[in-house]
């Protein structure tokens, strides 16, 4: 359970009220409770002890250096995908023993950054980044850690199709197929490949995707270990879900897929396997909130419009995954209790679009969506606006991003500030 609630109508963030919040730092503003990312991370911590795995949080989920700082203070380590992300990693403080480079399109100026960096290991993608990692280890002198991204081919994890990984028509991963012969291969003296890496899609509903996966990749650890390699470790990946209560259903809980996991690996612990997992959603997602103001309230042809200050530019999932927020007023007269239970307790609705300023008929949070009546001036919470939110913004149409806020019980501070016009160019050369 998250830390964002309703006290005599009005929403609270831990113990700091979100329209507090605003008249300090305005909206749109990204709000995160700093109580419910350590919980959410103990929760791993618990769910998955039956393996005891490296638990490295996955950075593009929610990249803000102080979320990341919070994290590694509790003993995360970090899943990284680019050479921003490194950085980021680094400046966060993590030890580059806890750091897991991953991403399919690793350049040479990142793969000599994260081998001079000394990260932990390197999920390979394919066999050109593999050879071109070992030309590169071989160049700087250092032998690198290494472990093989598998395809197994499962094509129906449940989850959205452009977040779906693990089927044979992705990008990402070696096919299982063509895998079996890097792990009995000399050809790459500078890179020790001990591991096997999956990672299926996000989010994932249910324990059996990943139950599936693990039989395949079982049977590949034996198969090659009969013909002389050495597999040290498993790093089973990330997708693990987030509880966003749009459709009145909530998928597994963490503790019951990691213990589920976690039993199903005890056969390949007790032959000395390590674990690595790699959760990002199901940290930040309930973590943080949007606020965002509404600009104008019109009426369409057959349903009121309600357009906000915020867009796609700031909160992308909804148009490109057709993502389902629970959005609500931050006052809701007379209410007190969690937000997931807001709905079913309101009775006063009417049917409205909501929309932001960017001009593309794209630019919604929610169409046809049941919501009490609003005017200008109100402020209004897009819930469960942890993950893939912040880290997907964008400057387009020349809007400006918004700042992001860390609660802590009732004390609340300024983790990135707003964007101003000034910074929109601040980059840009040819300035009169």
């Amino acid at each position: 359970m998250d830390h964002f609630s309703y006290q005599n109508g009005e929403l609270f963030v831990e113990q700091t009220s979100a329209q507090s919040i605003c008249d300090q730092f305005g909206s749109p503003a990204y709000v995160y409770s700093e109580r419910t990312l350590t919980e959410n991370y103990r929760t791993f911590e618990s769910a998955f002890a039956g393996i005891n795995p490296l638990i490295c949080f996955s950075i593009k989920s929610c990249s803000n250096l102080s979320v990341l700082k919070h994290l590694v203070s509790l003993g995360s380590g970090m899943d990284v995908v680019s050479g921003g992300e490194l950085f980021r990693a680094l400046k966060a403080g993590v030890s580059t023993d806890k750091i897991v480079f991953a991403g399919v399109g690793k350049s040479h100026d990142e793969l000599r950054y994260a081998i001079e960096s000394g990260v932990y290991l390197f999920n390979i993608e394919s066999e050109p980044e593999l050879e071109r990692l070992a030309a590169l280890a071989e160049e700087a002198g250092r032998t690198v850690k290494a472990a093989i991204r598998i395809n197994p081919d499962i094509s129906d994890a449940g989850t959205h199709a452009k977040t779906s990984t693990g089927g044979r028509h992705t990008k990402f991963g070696v096919p299982l197929e063509r895998a079996r012969v890097l792990f009995c291969s000399d050809l790459y003296p500078f890179v020790d490949i001990t591991g096997i890496h999956i990672h299926l899609g996000s989010p994932i509903p249910s324990t059996e995707t990943y139950l599936r996966a693990i039989d395949r990749v079982e049977a590949l650890i034996d198969e090659v270990e009969s013909q002389g390699a050495k597999i040290e470790l498993l790093n089973i990946g990330g997708g693990y879900p987030a509880a966003y209560h749009t459709d009145n259903t909530v998928p597994q809980s963490i503790s019951s897929i990691g213990e589920q996991i976690s039993e199903r690996l005890q056969r390949l612990r007790n032959k000395g396997k390590t674990f690595i997992i790699e959760p990002g959603r199901s940290i930040s997602a309930n973590s943080g909130i949007l606020l965002t103001s509404v600009e104008y309230v019109k009426q369409g042809w057959d349903r009121e419009i309600t357009i906000l200050n915020a867009g796609m530019n700031i909160l992308l999932r909804p148009t490109l995954y057709n993502a389902d927020h629970v959005i609500w007023p931050a006052s809701c007269q007379g209410f007190n209790g969690h937000w997931s239970e807001l709905i079913s307790a309101q009775t006063e609705t009417q049917c409205t679009d909501i929309v932001g300023p960017i001009c593309e008929t794209g630019d919604y949070f929610a169409l046809g969506r049941q919501m009490p009546p609003m005017q200008s001036g109100d402020l209004i919470a897009v819930f469960s606006c942890g993950a893939y939110s912040m880290s997907m913004a964008s400057q387009y149409n020349s809007r400006v991003r918004p700042a992001e806020v860390m609660v802590s019980g009732n004390d609340c501070r300024l983790i990135r500030q707003r964007e101003s016009y000034e910074d929109l160019i601040s980059h840009e050369y040819g300035l009169m």
